[in-house]
């Protein structure tokens, strides 16, 4: 055997120890890894779909202003037929598209093909089974509607279908009767995703011609969250809908949802309203209108509320997003700053022991950080420690960064990288560009290189800087960290990602949990290279609607358990985040509460009832509009885990974030900052491209503070580590468009009703916006620079 054979056999047989040692099997199951190829991969796409030419970022109106075109296609969709494939307006389909699984039929796709594009589609044999003969394939993953009925036992309290029922029916009551506990359940496809309505059964219907009678005329349009970057259908199951909304349909709420608006599938919000609007166009060709449409759902569910009250004002009535963030791009501002700080945290600035406790970080990352949680990747480190030293760290805890976001940026970034690129062929894989922003390239834009355009930019911040002025961190690693951070690589220059290690080679020398082979890094000499964000790319995100501006008009309440504390990503200051922006673009933000619970209670009932009597409100008396109608008991406030309120009213959330002493709530569940909060940034988090100011204007208006002489002293460094200047949050977002994206919108129909905007004394400043910078004299010389 080669000395060369003879390591690697040496290194196998350590992970092996290592593995077993640390909880084999178990351990083994948690270590990273890539999905294998499914049954029916997708093998080909249709001609010129993976071209990559250029292409310009989106410049026309935003869609609140933006006049949908008539709907052509004949609702309702008869059991049997297929919904519409190509949208409504969202633009034209791309290739490659995975089908998904409808667990509810059991049933493939339709073959729309002979050319091989798409997935395979198999004969069956005469039990129904799939055999290996390919019979066509599937391009567009279509399937004819279906309708199932499915039954609650008293047995298991579980759903089951209906003709294995056996006297175990249970039973609720609705509108004043009480009837068997059985859901109507109709699948089928819309713009390709599937799509499920579940309702309570009515009387005297047939699955082809169902009834309202037990239907409370409330709707519910389901949303759901997960990162997405596009190309698959996914899902579907009765869970996603009857056992999910279970105590809903028990009360007679009609339940919609579809995978087009599951963000694990996509983020286009383009996509996710067509597709919502055709499948309430469905649902009311069946049932009829509802009373009010309100939203429900989680974290990238919440985004598509948040997006949809305020590109679609008629689309929802009222929203419920849990664990709700304002939208997805601006979130990408901090969350791409956490795995370039975590390396210099690990391995550039290893030596200093202060890192090794993890809750030490948060006064650099801003998001929480916890000494006492185990690493969700322990294990892997123990194994890659045996042949790299960067992993030998000793760190205790963990952070959010870590926790909840590694392996997401080089999911939205990398255009090499995706963890279900399995579900394709190996050449459809390689010519595909797997990132978000290829998957909005018709906002975002395409560059001469032929990559989508991103919004990302670092240029100018100063990593740590509220912490250097607080005398938290000193000012060597004040430098040294903006010395050593760059950004991340130009698309055309990143390599695959080396986290997923166990589908490659075992010996983990290749092993990166940072991703820094795709990182621009530097030190003091040689300070690394920012990131400059295209600004055609920002502007057209904005003027798409992908960016949350605050102007909605509907009741919100933006509930979630509070999870900070376990560094879960859905972090409570996100809550925040969306006030300050509605505050900024109507005076005030009356029309969303706050509610924060203890994770073992969920007051989602409550929500409902207290939206429902708004609705009333509104439906009685439109003239007062939306915030004079909250019912007088609906508050911000929050629960204990056995749902008794804590406290509740004007005040309870007030905290550093609105420079308010901590109101009751806050007390009890705390908020933290973002990275980019901590570097100066507003609360509002939406700044991508931020006006810039020499260092030495930087040093004249004080911006840090009792530090200015011993910066000023470091001026060198600080201007080769800063050659274009320091970021001047006292301005706004360079690249948002001047023009206001929403002027003078009309009347909004909520509950059927026509409501008028109620817009007050307009805010130019939000509530964590610096204030305006006093000059202060300086013992240093400046140079004679300018702003």
């Amino acid at each position: 055997m080669s000395g060369r054979g003879a390591r690697v056999l040496y290194a196998v047989v350590f992970v092996v120890v290592v593995l077993v040692g640390v909880g084999g099997w178990s351990g083994y199951k948690h270590l990273p890894r890539i999905p294998g190829v499914p049954p029916a991969p997708v093998l080909g796409v249709p001609d010129g779909a993976l071209l990559h030419q250029p292409y310009p970022a989106y410049s026309g109106p935003h869609p609140r202003v933006l006049e949908r075109p008539p709907e052509y296609f004949p609702f309702p969709i008869l059991t049997g037929e297929v919904g519409p494939v190509e949208t409504l307006f969202a633009g034209p389909s791309s290739y490659p598209f995975y089908c998904g699984e409808n667990k509810i039929s059991g049933r493939q796709p339709l073959v729309d093909n002979q050319k091989g594009e798409g997935v395979p589609v198999f004969a069956l044999d005469d039990r129904g089974v799939k055999t290996q003969q390919i019979i066509g394939y599937s391009r567009d993953c279509s399937h004819g509607t279906r309708v199932n009925y499915f039954y609650r036992s008293i047995t298991d309290g579980r759903f089951h279908p209906l003709e294995k029922a056996s006297g175990d029916i249970d039973q609720v009551t609705v509108n004043g009767k009480t009837i068997d506990f059985v859901v109507r359940v109709e699948t089928g496809t819309i713009n390709r995703y599937f799509y499920a309505i579940a309702v309570l059964r009515g009387e005297g219907e047939t699955p082809e011609r169902p009834t309202a009678t037990n239907w409370n005329r409330r709707l519910i349009y389901q949303f759901r969250g997960g990162v997405g970057i596009g190309r698959r259908q996914g899902d579907i199951s009765k869970g996603d809908v009857v056992t999910r909304r279970l105590d809903q349909l028990a009360r007679g709420y009609g339940v919609v949802y579809s995978t087009a608006n599951q963000t694990s599938n996509h983020y286009n919000i383009w996509l996710a309203e067509d597709t919502a609007r055709r499948l309430k166009k469905q649902f009311e060709s069946l049932y009829g209108e509802p009373m009010y449409t309100v939203g429900v759902g989680g974290s990238g569910g919440a985004i598509q509320q948040y997006l949809l009250a305020q590109n679609a004002s008629d689309l929802l009535d009222a929203a419920i997003p849990l664990y709700s963030y304002p939208d997805m791009v601006s979130q990408i501002i901090y969350v791409f700053d956490c795995e370039p700080l975590e390396y210099f945290f690990d391995v550039i600035d290893a030596d200093n022991p202060r890192w090794r406790e993890a809750s030490e970080r948060s006064v650099i990352q801003g998001l929480a950080a916890n000494s006492d949680t185990e690493s969700r990747f322990r294990v892997l480190k123990l194994v890659a420690a045996l042949f790299d030293g960067r992993y030998r760290d000793g760190v205790k805890g963990a952070t959010e960064c870590t926790q909840g976001w590694r392996g997401l940026v080089p999911l939205i970034n990398n255009p090499r990288f995706t963890h279900f690129i399995k579900n394709y062929a190996d050449e459809v894989a390689a010519d595909t560009h797997w990132t978000h922003w290829e998957d909005l390239r018709q906002f975002y834009g395409v560059g001469e290189s032929g990559f989508a355009n991103s919004v990302w930019d670092n240029e100018g911040v100063q990593y740590g800087l509220e912490a250097l002025v607080a005398g938290q961190i000193s000012l060597e690693t004040f430098l040294k960290l903006n010395a050593s951070i760059g950004g991340w690589k130009a698309p055309e220059n990143q390599d695959d990602e080396k986290l997923w290690f166990l589908n490659g080679d075992l010996v983990p020398p290749r092993l990166s949990v940072w991703s820094e082979h795709n990182m621009n890094l530097g030190g003091l000499d040689n300070p690394a290279k920012r990131s400059r964000a295209s600004i055609e790319a920002i502007e057209g995100i904005y003027r798409s609607g992908h960016v949350f501006l605050g102007d909605v008009e509907i009741p919100i309440i933006d509930l979630r358990h509070y999870l900070d504390s376990e560094l879960d990503m859905h972090h409570s200051l996100a809550s925040f985040t969306s006030r300050e922006r509605i505050r900024a673009a109507r005076g005030h933000a009356d029309n969303q509460l706050i509610w924060v619970s203890h994770k073992k209670y969920t007051p989602l009932d409550e929500a409902l009832d207290t939206i429902d009597q708004w609705m009333q409100n509104i439906m009685r008396n439109p003239g007062a509009g939306v915030a004079a109608n909250r019912p007088e008991e609906a508050r911000d406030q929050c629960f204990d885990r056995d749902g008794n309120i804590l406290a509740a009213g004007a005040g309870v959330w007030n905290g550093d974030w609105n420079r308010e002493p901590a109101g009751a709530c806050m007390q009890a569940f705390p908020i933290y900052r973002t990275s980019r909060q901590v570097a100066g940034a507003p609360i509002s988090d939406d700044i991508f491209k931020c006006a810039r100011q020499s260092v030495a204007r930087a040093l004249v208006n004080g911006v840090y503070g009792a530090l200015t002489e011993a910066v000023g002293e470091r001026i060198e460094d600080m201007q080769r580590i800063f050659p274009t200047g320091v970021c001047n949050y006292n301005r706004p977002d360079l690249a948002r468009p001047a023009e206001d994206l929403i002027p003078s919108p009309g009347p909004v129909r909520i509950a059927g009703q026509l409501v008028e905007p109620d817009y007050r004394v307009p805010l130019d400043q939000l509530a964590e916006q610096p204030q305006p910078p006093v000059e202060v004299p300086v013992s240093v010389s400046l140079g004679g620079e300018g702003d």
